[in-house]
């Protein structure tokens, strides 16, 4: 089993139909969904606002399986199923903050 370096996780074994991207403008930071991903690629990430106090969630793309089982279970409905190229071109536009080793265009510009 390949194990990803920077996380010390199992690797996925293929690239998934599907990619799960939060929207964090709307994550509340409730933690839902990281009881239900199988392959524990949801990461709490420091908010932008208040940091120390607002916590948002993070899927790490390079781990993600498209189960949707996040995406069904967030009660705030900000987990969203995209095909996977789109997913990936669309992640740093929902995505303000990075821990997972995606690039997130508002970082870049700031």
């Amino acid at each position: 089993m390949a194990v990803d370096i920077t996380q010390g996780k199992p690797a996925r074994k293929k690239q998934p139909k599907e990619l799960a991207v939060v929207d964090q403008a709307a994550c509340t930071g409730c933690e839902a969904c990281i009881a239900f991903c199988p392959v524990d690629c949801i990461e709490i990430v420091p908010g932008l606002v208040h940091p120390e106090m607002n916590k948002l969630v993070e899927i790490d793309l390079d781990r993600c399986i498209g189960c949707k089982l996040c995406a069904k279970y967030c009660p705030w409905e900000t987990i969203y199923m995209y095909p996977h190229d789109e997913g990936m071109e669309i992640a740093p536009s929902l995505t303000a903050r990075s821990v997972c080793g995606q690039e997130a265009e508002q970082e870049a510009t700031a």
